[in-house]
Parts: C-alpha cells; structure tokens; sequence
C-alpha cells in the first residue's frame, strides 16, 4: 500500500487522455464545456482529493476552482491545470464561462442539486446548461493499468484481512466486534479508509444482506457473512465470505454450494459484449432451478473503482451494461433465509478480452471453523 492519501493521479499523458475522451463525449452532445464539482469525478479528471471544488473542462485548458484551504493541495496534486483560488464557486463559474465565451456546458443531471440549479441560473443564466447523464463514469468505468493496480493492492489487502480475521470469530464475541478489528487491521496495514463499514452478519442476521454489526455474539453453530473492503490509493476493494462456527449443516452446506455454484456461473459469463442482465441471469438461473429464486433478491454485481458502488458496469436483470474489457465488477449472489441466515460469497472481476480475471484470492470452499 502506498503511503500517500491521494489517488493514483492522471499525469502527463494518462490526464491528457481522459480529457481528449470527455471531450470527444461533450462534442456528440454539441456541448463546448463541462463542470463537475463531484468528488469522485473531479479527482479522476485531475486527481484533485479535497472535498470542495469545480473542475472545468473547456475546449483548450482545463481549470480548477477552490477555495483557500485547497489551492496548495489542487497545484500539487493536479499539474496541468490551471488552479484559481476563488471565494464564490458559482460566480467564480459564470466568469470563467464568459471569459471563454462558452454559450453551451454540460452539467451532471444526477448530482446537481434543486439549490445549485437555481445558482447556476442566477450566476450563469446566460449559458445554455445541458444536462448530460454518467459523461464521466462512462470513462470510469474502464479501468487503466494503473488503476488496476492499485485495486490489486487494495484486493491483496482485504485478502489478508480475511486470513486474519478467521482467528477472531470465536463464540462470544459480538459483530461489532470483529467489524472493528477487520478495520483496526486493514488501516494498521496501511489502508486509507474503508471501503464502507464491515458488514458482521451472524446467525439469523445473516438474512438480511446490509445489516449494520449488532452486540450479538457469534454462537456455535452460527453462519457468519463478513463483508469488508479497503481504499488504497484511492481505489477501493469489496470482498464477501461466508463461514460456519462449527458444523453447517445439512442445510448450509446446500446453500453454501449453490451459492458457490452461482458465483461460479456469473464468473464464466463475463466477457466483452455481454450484457449485464445476461451475467446476471447465468447466476440467477443457477439459484432460482434449487427453488431458492424468491431469496436472491439483489443484483449480481456492480462496478469498483474510485468507488465502492459504481453505476457502470451493473450485473442486474434490467441492465443494459455491455461490458467491455477493463472493466471491474463485483460478482455477489446470495440466498438469505429468514430465521436462519445467509450466505453470500462476493469476488471483484476484471473483464478480459477473452473473460474474466478475478482479483480477489480469499479461498472459497466451505469452512467450519472448530469451537
């Protein structure tokens, strides 16, 4: 893990590259200009990580706009572009447009909030504001080597976590519990943060697939789903296991395996030009023939990157993903049982130009643990 608390930054030619293609994006819309003050999308253009500020993206320079906490940080951390120390954004945003003589920008329709919609037309009301959907997580998503290597070192990171926190599930111990030392453990080893909050599902908790940790202890006997991942570099990982305190029993051991088996499927099914209902289904199938369909009720995956929970690409029953080589997704299913429990065993995949690689390196069979 590297120890610095930026993300891997788009320098020299990598940088000038996602410009050229945000352009090209912009130029299908008919639109000269582009504003983005969304975090993840601001650093991936510039690799600016301070939480406030405007990137803009014009036909021949690329500015961005900050207050005074960050000016130091966006010169540093951003080279190549052209950093402005400003103290009101929106108006700051409506100078620079017609210094440019911008008639037409692209704005972000699904993050632009009802008061920065006002303030764009009360600052900017002149400019033609086009609302454009997902211009830059379509970039996202397509992962370049970089990129991919610091989700290796992220994914290597909850894969050792997952080797150390098999120690820690003892009866009487609560999910809170081990939620924090899988944290303590992945931060101590040189994560920035967490991906999100571990998810500790034991028992009957296990049914519900984003239960927040409880004081419940593990007990004997106990199906136990650990949901974790870390940020490094910037970009994150997301791992499931599901283990058993004690024997699984006869009906574990057959959820367990079609779970698997799921899993499995779903993997075989990601390649270039599928499209994600289709990665979906081949795993869906798998669960809904053993008459479990009613109790896998979420999507197949979904895209990691600078984010834990990416829109593009999604494995799901209604997607119109095609995927497309570089591409990073989960691939999760799940049977939750209520009254008994759970189980869900999730891998991130990167999609090659012949299938898939997955990253995550955490054993997969069945393991009852001794108590």
């Amino acid at each position: 893990m590297s120890p610095r608390s930026f993300a891997v930054s788009p320098d020299g030619a990598a940088g000038s590259a996602r410009l050229e293609r945000l352009r090209a994006q912009l130029a299908e819309h008919g639109v000269e200009a582009f504003v983005t003050a969304y975090g993840a999308n601001r650093r991936y253009l510039s690799g600016f990580t301070g939480s406030a500020g405007m990137a803009v993206v014009l036909p021949a320079a690329a500015v961005l706009l900050v207050d005074g906490r960050y000016t130091e940080q966006a010169r540093q951390q951003a080279p190549g572009w052209d950093v402005r120390q400003v103290d009101s954004f929106y108006e700051a945003l409506a100078q620079l447009l017609e210094e440019a003589g911008v008639r037409r920008c692209g704005f972000e329709e699904q993050r632009v909030s009802y008061h920065g919609w006002r303030q764009l037309q009360e600052k900017a009301g002149a400019v033609e504001w086009v609302p454009l959907a997902n211009t830059v997580e379509k970039l996202r998503a397509v992962k370049e080597p970089e990129e991919l290597a610091a989700m290796r070192r992220a994914v290597a990171l909850a894969d050792r976590a997952f080797t150390y926190v098999l120690d820690q599930l003892q009866p009487g111990v609560s999910e809170r519990e081990v939620a924090l030392k899988l944290e303590v453990f992945m931060r101590r080893e040189g994560a920035e943060a967490v991906s999100f909050p571990p998810i500790v599902a034991s028992g009957p908790n296990a049914a519900l697939p984003h239960v927040r940790p409880t004081r419940r202890a593990l007990r004997p006997g106990d199906g136990v789903i650990l949901g974790f991942g870390c940020v490094g570099d910037g970009y994150c990982s997301d791992l499931t296991r599901t283990v058993f305190l004690g024997p699984a029993g006869e009906r574990g051991r057959e959820i367990y395996d079609l779970v698997l088996r799921a899993q499995e499927a779903g993997l075989d099914a990601l390649r270039p030009g599928v499209a994600g209902r289709d990665a979906d289904g081949a795993a869906r199938r798998v669960i809904q023939e053993a008459g479990y369909g009613d109790r896998f009720g979420h999507g197949l995956g979904h895209g990691v990157g600078l984010e834990v929970h990416e829109d593009i690409p999604r494995l799901s029953q209604r997607s119109e993903t095609v995927l497309a080589a570089g591409m990073v997704t989960s691939v999760e299913p799940g049977i939750y049982v209520p009254g008994w429990g759970g189980v869900r065993i999730e891998d991130l995949a990167v999609v090659t130009e012949d299938g898939c690689e997955v990253l995550s390196a955490a054993p997969k069979e069945l393991m009852e643990l001794p108590v």
